[in-house]
């Protein structure tokens, strides 16, 4: 089957008039001794590139992808599946990540489903051998079915729990089958409507269950990566369990399981959550589960979850920046969670918006080394909190004098501390410099 037109995307230099081709991904190209490949790990989604049909809440679909309308589902599927694969071809892209229900469809019953789903890891599995192509990561499809309506882990219901346990196992098994990196776990409908239905205090206690029993399952199969939480503050419910960063955080330190469990982020989240890319990324790292990323942005004027892909190249410096203070990714990536318009109708659109997103990350890769290796920022902020390098303050910050002996010395060497400029928009001009 011939879906896509466009040739083969090549890196051309910065200089290139080609209206497909990479300017600045070289992907064999060292930076600070790795390869903008391994340092950027980008792989493509199989749910917006070729299960999504251009459909909105005003409209049906736009995009008439000979799968979306066959007779045969399963036939479908290995479409899709053989399109996905083009797609990394023509994007030199390696990894892919996907959903159970987005590789093959759901049956009558789960045993019927997890055999589709089976079938069709089969069928990629050759695929992956043959393209040499990888699994960021595996998630469960539990939110698009009506039976999650009133969430998954979190429904009321515990048959919709346990359905939920029964599908994430499968999906689990079928993820380190096909070699994924990590397991991603997310709450796609873990929230609330309104309070006025809703137990708070069982529903956080389910999905800290859910979790812990998919931490020990991970370990039952010998499953090496990390287990991964989306944070996501809202839509499609009011309120999401996951809201953010800190909050996941406080599930999974709850469970002590931050050696297991890391984030796995999204700029439209952050921004939904009111906080920025790099926040996230920084907060992460801070609390010791950074993890992965999922790359798209928001539309500024669209206080909802838009899912465009992301050519703005200083917002990723700064994201780029705090991922490579966290020492880059280890079982993670850049996962390309984002859609093309529902305008955007002819198939190539599709190569073209990866392509154009892949060089602006690797502009930004580009900026923020080049900011990493002369030290200049790093610098002005270590000036900034130099006091706290004495030996005095260190023993302040571990604890090792009481909140009365500190009071003494301020009395006893009459301590005044006055304010010092935060430089800020120094650091701006400065940051406008690389970018």
């Amino acid at each position: 089957m011939t879906f896509f037109t466009a040739k083969k995307a090549k890196y051309e230099g910065p200089k290139s008039r080609s209206e497909l081709a990479f300017r600045h991904y070289d992907k064999n190209r060292k930076v600070m001794g790795k390869t903008m490949a391994d340092h950027l790990r980008f792989a493509i989604c199989w749910w917006h590139s070729t299960c999504w049909p251009g459909s909105d809440p005003f409209g049906g679909d736009t995009f008439l992808r000979p799968w979306h309308h066959s007779s045969n589902e399963m036939e479908a599927a290995r479409q899709k599946a053989d399109v996905m694969f083009d797609a990394m071809d023509l994007t030199s892209i390696d990894f892919f990540c996907f959903h159970d229900r987005d590789i093959a469809p759901e049956g009558q019953s789960l045993k019927e489903s997890n055999a589709n789903v089976t079938a069709i890891a089969n069928y990629i599995e050759k695929k992956m051998a043959k393209g040499k192509k990888k699994c960021l990561w595996g998630t469960a499809n539990l939110f698009s079915n009506r039976r999650f309506m009133a969430g998954a882990a979190t429904n009321p219901d515990p048959d919709v729990f346990a359905y939920c346990a029964a599908q994430i196992k499968h999906c689990m098994d079928v993820t380190k089958g096909l070699g994924g990196a990590n397991y991603v776990m997310w709450g796609g409908r873990e929230g609330y409507e309104t309070l006025l239905n809703t137990n708070i205090g069982h529903e956080l206690e389910a999905a800290k269950r859910m979790l812990a029993l998919v931490i020990e399952y991970k370990h039952k199969i010998g499953f090496k990566g990390p287990i991964l939480i989306e944070p996501k503050p809202q839509e499609p419910t009011k309120h999401q369990y996951d809201y953010d960063v800190a909050t996941v955080y406080s599930l999974i330190s709850s469970l002590g399981a931050q050696k297991d469990v890391k984030v796995n982020i999204e700029q439209n989240h952050a921004i939904l959550a009111g906080h920025t890319f790099e926040h996230e990324i920084a907060l992460a790292s801070a609390l010791g589960i950074f993890g992965s990323i999922d790359l798209n942005r928001g539309d500024y004027q669209s206080g909802w979850d838009t899912d465009q892909f992301i050519v703005d190249v200083p917002e990723l410096t700064l994201a780029m920046y705090e991922i490579l203070k966290a020492g880059g990714f280890t079982t993670g990536g850049m996962n390309f969670d984002a859609k093309i318009r529902r305008q955007s109708i002819d198939a190539d659109d599709l190569i073209h918006a990866h392509v154009g997103s892949m060089d602006a990350c690797a502009k930004a890769l580009l900026n923020a080394a080049a900011m990493i290796e002369d030290g200049v920022l790093k610098g002005m902020v270590d000036e900034r909190y130099a006091g706290w390098s004495t030996a005095r303050n260190k023993a302040m910050l571990q604890g090792k004098e009481s909140l009365e002996q500190i009071a003494a010395r301020v009395e006893k060497n009459n301590i005044n501390p006055q304010p010092k400029s935060g430089r800020q928009e120094r650091l701006e001009n400065l940051i406008n410099r690389y970018c």
